[in-house]
């Protein structure tokens, strides 16, 4: 009964998909129907041709009904391709609408979600469980409506000939049902198994790819691929098993199929010879017996399937459940002309995963054309202060707003239409150099794209490249250098041109030299709009005009970068030994070397 709840609800939730297909699946289902017919037709005229001209030797006998069979069977052919066809376009048509579909929700997912399930996980539902899925929802349909259609036409044609015989047969039919009940907990349970070490599997080669070179400089090889077998065995003992009892069934209904068509030959040929049936009545019933039992092992098989399949629509649904974290106002404010006053008032939040909030009665404003930096030790809660300003979360407590409307009540798009995150890993999309600059704002001119990268002190380096803007690069590209990858982020940033700029540690990850060249570019990119720079590096600092120092989710000191350094506070000693000052001897008068 869990089994056929588990269809029910999979059906339920992603049968509305085949909305704009379902035309085309009733064309499906009228070619069953008449491919089922012509084989019925053909059957009852190999039955007539076996009575009428080969008994007789009479060829004049012959014509009529082998006439008649080839035009059945061309019929049938044409009529079958036409439908095959079809099916196959609309189960891809459904795969793209719901890949899209979950695609699409994945996106709007928070963070914390793609924190708490592994990448290669996330990548095996949107593409083995989504095909599982078709095959329950458009594929398993179709074989089901196509079964029942044959056994209805083949057991007809049966109880036409003689209806006792048939009703023997019929007796017999429920066995194939029965073997497939017994299998489909067991083969369900597998099948789950599977999917999950499949995912399983992708993530551990796409996360010892991406931190391949960890792997190598820790001698770790030997680690990763014990890590892989681990995954790898765990999915071999499930597809074995999931393959064993397939396997079991196929040939425990092969064995009842048999014991079926003996026993419809053996009355057969003791109704012949009591001269109650033809030899080609009996020749006839027992084709109609061997097909009628596949269309009803097939039903059993289905079931099998289905069951199987709920371990993918189970999957996928936990992706489809969660819920992002903010959404569109049901009343939105109308759009207007941004000018990028950005204020935090009284705002906490605690991340969904986290035990005590990130930060803490923060309030602080931002005009039009200020840079305020934000710094503080590792884990202060410097980060979560740029994504509430993105909306990536809304506060537990307080308000977020730009030019002092709450952030809640302004679309999504329109909001992220006019603030520009530049993230603290540099993204590099799979493209030419020009593609990735672009993705600031893709309606961009050639031009507009060229003045962005000047100004990130891009141009020059990218014109030395033999394919200059068309050079292709990739996340974790070799051919150029982590300072020229986040140079070419500072230029998809500088395209979008909004009067909101979000930063969050743009130089991490740089060394010294790298961090020096990139940081005109950003001086550029800070001009003339509100800019939020959250970071450990304060070169830019003594250009900041407010800083503000966070410590365990507070606003712990606040003031210009002279003022802080005058107080001898928490950002003194972040910054360090103001120039001159004789270095730090460390315990026991010994000078470190």
């Amino acid at each position: 009964m869990t089994e056929v709840r588990a269809v029910r609800e999979a059906y339920r939730r992603f049968w509305p998909l085949t909305r704009g297909d379902r035309a085309w699946l009733g064309v499906i289902v009228a070619c069953v129907v008449v491919a089922a017919l012509a084989e019925t037709a053909a059957v009852l005229l190999f039955a007539e041709l076996t009575d009428h001209a080969l008994r007789a030797g009479s060829l004049a006998a012959f014509w009529g009904p082998a006439g008649a069979w080839l035009g059945v069977a061309v019929l049938g052919a044409l009529v079958g391709c036409l439908g095959n066809s079809l099916a196959t376009w609309t189960a891809e048509r459904f795969v793209l609408r719901l890949r899209a579909g979950v695609f699409r929700h994945v996106q709007d997912l928070p963070p914390h979600f793609f924190r708490r399930h592994r990448r290669g996980d996330l990548v095996e539902r949107l593409t083995g469980d989504v095909e599982a899925i078709e095959q329950m929802v458009v594929s398993g349909v179709v074989g089901t409506v196509s079964a029942a259609f044959s056994a209805v036409f083949y057991a007809g044609a049966a109880l036409y000939l003689r209806w006792d015989l048939a009703l023997v047969t019929f007796v017999l039919a429920p066995l194939f049902l029965l073997a497939a009940r017994r299998f489909a907990g067991r083969i369900r349970t597998a099948s789950q198994d599977e999917r999950v070490a499949d995912g399983a599997i992708t993530s551990v080669v796409e996360e010892s790819l991406g931190a391949v070179v960890l792997t190598q400089a820790y001698n770790r090889r030997r680690a990763e691929e014990a890590r892989l077998e681990r995954e790898a065995r765990a999915w071999m003992r499930a597809s074995v098993r999931g393959a064993r009892l397939s396997e079991m069934y196929e040939q425990l209904v092969e064995v009842v199929e048999t014991v079926c068509v003996l026993a419809v030959i053996g009355l057969g040929v003791w109704e012949i010879s009591a001269g109650r049936m033809t030899l080609g009545q009996l020749l006839a019933f027992a084709a109609f017996a061997g097909y009628l039992y596949p269309p009803v092992r097939s039903l059993g098989q289905l079931g099998l399937t289905l069951t199987a399949t709920t371990a993918g629509a189970r999957r996928l649904g936990e992706i489809l459940d969660a819920r992002p974290a903010v959404t569109d106002p049901a009343d939105p404010v109308p759009a207007w002309p941004v000018r990028g006053h950005v204020g935090f008032h009284g705002v906490t939040f605690r991340h969904p995963d986290a035990h005590r909030p990130s930060v803490r009665d923060v309030t602080f404003t931002a005009a039009p054309g200020e840079l305020v930096l934000v710094t503080g030790p590792s884990g202060a809660g410097k980060s979560t202060l740029a994504g509430l300003l993105t909306r990536f979360y809304d506060p537990c407590a307080g308000t977020v707003s730009l030019d002092g409307v709450p952030l809640p009540d302004v679309p999504l798009e329109f909001l992220r239409e006019h603030v520009t995150l530049l993230p603290q890993e540099t993204l590099i999309l799979s493209g030419t150099i020009r593609e990735n600059i672009a993705a600031g704002r893709p309606d961009a001119t050639g031009e507009e794209i060229e003045r962005a990268a000047r100004a990130a002190a891009v141009h020059a380096f990218v014109t030395a490249l033999p394919e200059g803007y068309d050079t292709v690069i990739a996340p974790g590209t070799a051919a150029l250098s982590g300072g020229q990858l986040k140079r070419i982020a500072l230029a998809r940033a500088m395209l979008r041109d909004t009067p909101v700029l979000v930063l969050d540690e743009p130089t991490a990850g740089l060394d010294s030299v790298a961090a020096r060249q990139v940081l005109q570019p950003l001086r550029r990119l800070a001009a003339g709009r509100t800019t939020l720079l959250v970071t450990h590096d304060l070169g830019l600092a003594a250009e900041a005009d407010r800083v503000l120092v966070v410590a365990d989710g507070r606003v712990v000191e606040r003031g210009t970068h002279a003022e802080l350094l005058g107080r001898g506070g928490l950002y003194a000693a972040l910054a360090g030994p103001a120039p001159g000052a004789p270095p730090a001897v460390p315990a026991g008068g010994v000078t470190a070397r």
